[in-house]
């Protein structure tokens, strides 16, 4: 090691989430390791120093630094990591909102042919630049407000042809954007209207068609499904699934999230390595999701934007001992958010969460939950140099205050990228 080239000093508070082998549950969701007074040593995309700035100094005494970053007492953290989201779509569904201040549910309102199927119509006339431009501003938003690494759901083309086009945008935001991208394939998120009455026919070309093609063309890692009354049952979903197991595909679902129908017991007799939305999941979905170690991943934006009276059992389980992940669920619908910042108030005031699960929850294990808590989720050195700096001195201050944007910058694979809350 010759250099450093980049040191972030005389930071006030450095949380680094060390010590995460596995997903952090019960008790452990509470448990941040906080260093005050702290520094940490990049070299190329990875961190080489952490710890105490008298520690580091110690450490790579000798070496030139080549950039330093005075974090002039703020607090640090990892990169916030959103485990949920439909990121590339077209179009938008604000005309509903006057539906849902007259009452109209969710479900009634995707049987009505609005809803998932509105952005449907929208996606598939949409070109691929078209998505990729929209897609664009909204990853832009989210690095804004913390987020470095964001998963992405297909499941607004129906169709394989405009599945992969979903996909492709993805993976040209991947390669493009600083954010990084985790790509799932969730062509199964509705029934298209062209197979109303016939999911049967429509679950067979997800199987048989639609999922080898994808798999092929290396445009997903994680298969997803909406199992919910009136979308997919738990059999449908369970064919779906299986199906994309066999191809290598890594699971997800969609489960519970207005009925309980099954959706947790299905994620936990299968071994998905999430469970997403779960505000109807009773005591036997909490048991199945703990017995398979899958993670929740809670969307407590969806069911404040949906004015739902009840929101996911976060509390429960915490302390049944299920590691839960938080996620904005971004999507032009039900939680047209790009704000971590947002579910991290939704967090602490609906599901009961303090300030510590809800860090844990955004970084270590939202980053189990896309498969990729090995390289980031925690500041330790060999991992990714993913670090948020914030105008903040405490971690509390930032679900406390809510509305705004706390983000002073942030630094990407060893690269500042937002500074003074402006993108670089």
């Amino acid at each position: 090691m010759k250099q450093i080239d980049l040191l972030i000093h005389n930071i006030g508070c450095l949380i680094t989430m060390q010590g995460s082998l596995k997903p952090r549950a019960g008790k452990e969701q509470s448990e941040v390791l906080t260093i005050h007074h702290g520094a940490i040593a990049i070299q190329g995309e990875k961190i080489v120093a952490i710890g105490s700035e008298k520690e580091v100094r110690k450490s790579i005494h000798g070496l030139s630094i080549i950039k330093e970053l005075d974090a002039q007492g703020r607090l640090v953290t990892p990169g916030l990591i959103d485990p949920h989201t439909h990121l590339v779509h077209g179009g938008s569904r604000e005309h509903e909102l006057d539906l849902k201040l007259k009452g109209v549910s969710y479900l009634e309102i995707l049987a009505q042919g609005g809803g998932i199927l509105n952005t449907v119509q929208a996606t598939r006339n949409a070109t691929e630049e078209e998505l990729y431009s929209q897609a664009k501003r909204s990853l832009d938003l989210m690095l804004l407000f913390g987020a470095t690494t964001v998963e992405a759901k297909s499941g607004y083309g129906l169709t394989l042809q405009d599945e992969c086009k979903q996909l492709r945008v993805a993976k040209q935001l991947h390669e493009s954007h600083p954010v990084d991208i985790v790509s799932t394939f969730m062509g199964a998120h509705a029934v298209p209207v062209e197979y109303k009455g016939r999911s049967e026919e429509y679950v067979n070309l997800v199987i048989k068609e639609m999922l080898p093609e994808v798999k092929s063309l290396g445009l997903a890692e994680f298969c997803d499904i909406f199992c919910e009354h009136g979308v997919f049952s738990v059999e449908e979903s369970r064919k779906i699934l299986l199906k994309a197991k066999e191809l290598g595909f890594k699971l997800k679902i969609h489960a519970d999230e207005i009925e309980s129908i099954g959706g947790a017991e299905l994620a936990g007799e299968l071994g998905c390595i999430s469970a997403e939305h779960l505000l109807a999941t009773d005591y036997k979905g909490i048991e199945a999701l703990k017995k398979a170690g899958t993670i929740a991943v809670c969307l407590p934006a969806t069911s404040f934007n949906l004015r739902l009276q009840k929101h996911a059992p976060a509390r429960d389980m915490i302390e049944s001992g299920v590691p839960v992940a938080l996620s904005t669920d971004y999507n032009p619908g039900s939680s047209p958010t790009e704000s971590l910042q947002l579910v991290m108030t939704l967090a602490c005031l609906n599901l009961r969460m303090t300030p510590e699960e809800v860090l844990t929850a955004m970084t270590i294990n939202a980053a189990h939950a896309v498969g990729k808590a090995d390289t980031i989720g925690s500041l330790e050195v060999g991992k990714q140099a993913d670090i948020v700096l914030y105008n903040a001195t405490n971690l509390a201050y930032l679900p406390y205050h809510f509305g705004i944007n706390h983000v002073h910058s942030v630094v990407k694979k060893g690269n500042v990228v937002v500074s003074e809350g402006r993108l670089v």
